[in-house]
């Protein structure tokens, strides 16, 4: 058999694989809807399943930005940190400026400009994307705190609920906002050769430079990625609360790194996909708003995720 061959062969069993695991993905979607359908009358209402999209957009958002990070091989911590933090700047143009598009702007390049200095520092000061990550964490949430005084700017707009409470017919807006990034971020890593360059640097770091690939460039994009996704993601928060509040986001990395390694993401990178990534995120909102509904208290929701990540990161190691 020669090399052609071979590497068709592969992608073939590849495929086959992923589609498993997404088929695996959505009977556990189907599972989870019987089960809360009985134990709350009210899960299977559309208003609550058009709620359901609506809760999971953000942190889908940036889900979607984490998926590039890992497939890379990397991890981001700082995600949450980062969401308050272009919030915060969002909602300080928008006071300042009364620009609703300068705020949107200001926002999302904020995220850009704070993922951008993740992968620099990770890339060309060679520390490791966890201790990097893990301190921008720390060091997001200070400015956020230190700027803000530790009090959140509050009298925006009401124009600019929109993007976090608004709805389109019945569709909420937010909902809208994560489909369009999806399609994006879908269509740029399956439909593009930038979609192969940063699966083979996860794959093979030291064989994507033997092949030309400019892997330290495309390390730092995938921070780039993330961060804007970040700034998407803050902006959204910051709109649904019409306030921006310097502890928002908390825990958000625990969520999204639970959406992407449940939807079938390899931590050691070159494995995953936005669809499972998708369905990932779906399990996580659909048990989070199904605890709620029951009335779990959200100390436990918090063991439950924790337990959810610890499983699925076992489950994909004995795969």
């Amino acid at each position: 058999m020669d090399n052609s061959s071979l590497e068709r062969k592969i992608k073939s069993n590849n495929l086959i694989d992923t589609y498993k695991k997404e088929i695996g993905l959505v009977g556990i979607i189907l599972i989870l809807f019987v089960i809360f359908s009985f134990v709350s009358e009210y899960f299977l209402s559309s208003s609550n399943l058009l709620n359901i999209t609506r809760q999971i957009s953000v942190n889908f958002i940036v889900a979607i930005g984490a998926t590039f990070v890992i497939l890379s091989g990397e991890i981001d911590l700082s995600v949450g940190s980062n969401a308050a933090l272009s919030g915060m700047a969002a909602a300080f143009i928008l006071t300042s400026t009364n620009s609703i598009p300068l705020a949107i702007i200001g926002g999302i390049l904020t995220g850009g400009l704070v993922g951008s200095i993740n992968g620099l520092i990770t890339v060309f000061g060679k520390v490791q994307s966890f201790i990097v990550t893990l301190s921008m964490l720390g060091i997001a949430r200070g400015i956020t705190l230190a700027w803000s005084g530790g009090k959140p700017i509050s009298g925006l707009p009401f124009e600019f609920s929109i993007f976090g409470a608004g709805y389109w017919g019945i569709i909420p807006i937010p909902t809208i906002i994560s489909f369009i990034v999806f399609i994006f971020g879908y269509l740029y890593l399956n439909k593009t050769k930038h979609g192969i360059y940063i699966r083979s640097i996860g794959a093979n770091r030291e064989a994507a430079k033997y092949s030309a690939i400019p892997v330290s460039k495309y390390r730092i994009y995938t921070f780039i990625i993330q961060g804007l996704t970040c700034g998407i993601g803050g902006i959204i928060l910051t709109s649904k609360l019409l306030s921006a509040q310097p502890s928002v986001a908390t825990g958000l990395e625990l969520d999204v790194i639970a959406a992407v390694i449940l939807g079938g993401a390899s931590l050691s990178g070159g494995v995953g996909t936005l669809i499972g990534t998708l369905f990932g995120a779906t399990i996580m909102g659909i048990i989070s708003n199904g605890m709620n509904l029951i009335g779990i208290s959200a100390f436990y929701q918090q063991i439950v995720r924790g337990i959810i990540i610890i499983v699925a990161i076992a489950a994909q190691k004995r795969a």
